[in-house]
């Protein structure tokens, strides 16, 4: 077996009375793929920190090639032995390609003055070096997410680190970006690149990945081959129970007799055209598709984030306010965003503040809210789902990934909808959020409010009555409870079943 690349050993760290890591352990060999996973909050962040040389670890040791870590304050000798792609980019997007695979660092000509000339011939150099087919002199912010992946990645190269760590690198991709970047990452480990992946997509880690590690708790509980880790196995190790994730719904809960709840006839926008669907009181109709499909575009129009260019979609008799949100939300129709960053939270404020940002009005008067009706709702809200938080006043930007998207779920049920709209609901969380946000769905469903469920995941379509596929805008097919995932997956990917 090839000597470690990168090793944490025996590695801990507190913040105050708070155990992030205990005992941590890691070792990773030149060339391989080696998955991190573990549910929000069992320590892979503090250990990146670590392995990026961000912080120290109270104890243990971290080595690279058998030496010892170098100095914190030594930058250029740990961004020569390692660099970080996280799920929120580091690109600036108003800068050239070339601007940002230099910055701070740019070539000079004389007098202090950048070189264009050599940035751009070092960078065209760099980019072919590592097979990034993109235009030195593009603007950043135009590239596609997985190019801008590649152009973080080939950036770390150039210092010459051959460990690249990537965070959730697929939060934002479709199935066939995910497929090429995974292609970019094979041919980067026959290159000699070596990855730590950390991910909450379990099928990724056996796709891309040769070992894994699990954390849990703050403490190591097992490295071992994938090959030989079967998927429940891992799902134990990540949670320390056996878990119902991946159990689907064999045959739709609700009959031809039910009424209608939303009708939908003719919509066309953007990206989608002539669409219609109907979903039945209490019925959960998942939404499947590439994301050039239509599908974001399309449930994005029925919360009233987009005005659709002819057609109409009518809600218990009612037709939907197209373009306006407040009144969406007042006709009954509820919402958890694509991306809670950006979309679903405002991080500053508190988790009873975020919470009931969609019911403000009801809890005083005169614009003013009383502290007493926040803090009631927000308890009730913790308490429904669960939600991991010292109170309603702790900000929500100090929460878990799982936590956060909790709390956008109890906005989005704040109004007691009678159409919810999830779209990517559990992006981002670990096992056991994933569970609980899916049994919501359950819960609600059964009380009679009906949701459509837009996602790239299989799992957060396993609990639908039924599923249509979007493609180049438009339905091209309907799979009923009980579908198979290579018949789902061919049909996204447009191939013919047979």
């Amino acid at each position: 077996m090839s000597a470690p690349l990168v090793e944490a050993i025996g590695v801990g760290k507190r913040f105050g009375s708070t155990v992030a890591l205990a005992d941590a352990r890691l070792t990773v060999v030149p060339g391989e793929s080696h998955a991190l996973v573990g549910r929000n909050g069992a320590g892979k962040s503090t250990l990146v920190s670590l392995l990026t040389g961000l912080q120290a670890p109270d104890g243990g040791e971290i080595r690279f090639g058998g030496e010892p870590a170098p100095p914190l304050a030594d930058r250029d000798a740990w961004r020569a032995r390692v660099a970080c792609v996280y799920q929120r980019s580091t690109i600036v997007p108003d800068l050239t390609v070339g601007e940002n695979l230099f910055i701070n660092r740019q070539p000079l000509a004389g007098f202090g003055r950048i070189s264009w000339k050599r940035l751009r011939a070092e960078g065209r150099e760099l980019l072919d070096q590592w097979g990034v087919e993109v235009d030195v002199d593009a603007r950043a912010g135009d590239l596609a997410v997985e190019d801008r992946q590649l152009v973080e990645i080939a950036r770390a190269l150039s210092y010459g680190a051959r460990f690249i760590i990537l965070d959730e690198p697929t939060a934002q991709l479709d199935n066939n970006e995910i497929e090429r970047l995974f292609a970019r990452m094979r041919a980067l480990q026959e290159s000699g690149v070596t990855f730590l992946f950390i991910s909450h997509h379990l099928q990724e880690v056996y796709e891309v990945c040769q070992t894994v590690t699990v954390l849990r708790d703050a403490r190591w509980i097992i490295t071992a081959p994938v090959a030989d880790l079967p998927r429940a196995a891992l799902v134990e190790a990540m949670t320390g129970e056996a878990t119902a994730l991946g159990e689907g719904v064999t045959e739709s809960r609700v009959g031809p007799d039910v009424p209608v709840r939303l009708a939908v006839s003719g919509l066309s926008g953007d990206a989608f055209t002539d669409v219609s669907l109907a979903v039945r009181r209490g019925e959960v109709l998942g939404l499947a598709g590439s994301s050039a499909s239509g599908k974001i575009e399309l449930a994005e129009s029925l919360v009233g984030l987009r005005t659709p260019s002819g057609g109409s979609a009518v809600l218990d008799g009612e037709a939907l306010p197209f373009g306006d949100v407040r009144r969406a939300l007042d006709a009954g129709v509820g919402c958890v965003p694509r991306d809670r960053h950006h979309e679903g939270l405002v991080p500053e404020l508190s988790v009873g503040e975020n919470s009931a940002m969609t019911i403000a009005g009801r809890l005083g008067k005169y614009g003013v809210i009383a502290p007493s009706r926040l803090r009631a709702h927000a308890e009730r809200a913790i308490a429904d789902l669960d939600i991991r938080t010292e109170g309603p006043g702790q900000p929500v930007n100090a929460l878990s990934g799982g936590n956060q998207q909790k709390v956008v779920m109890a906005r989005a049920l704040a109004t007691d909808p009678r159409l919810l709209v999830l779209i990517n609901p559990t992006a981002g969380v670990d096992v056991k959020s994933k569970e609980a946000l899916l049994a919501v769905v359950d819960r609600i469903r059964a009380g009679g409010t009906s949701v459509i469920i837009i996602s790239d995941e299989l799992d957060d379509l396993r609990p639908c009555d039924r599923v249509l596929v979007m493609r180049h805008g438009s339905i091209a097919d309907e799979f009923p409870a009980g579908w198979h995932d290579h018949d789902l997956v061919a049909s996204i990917e447009g191939v013919t079943r047979d």
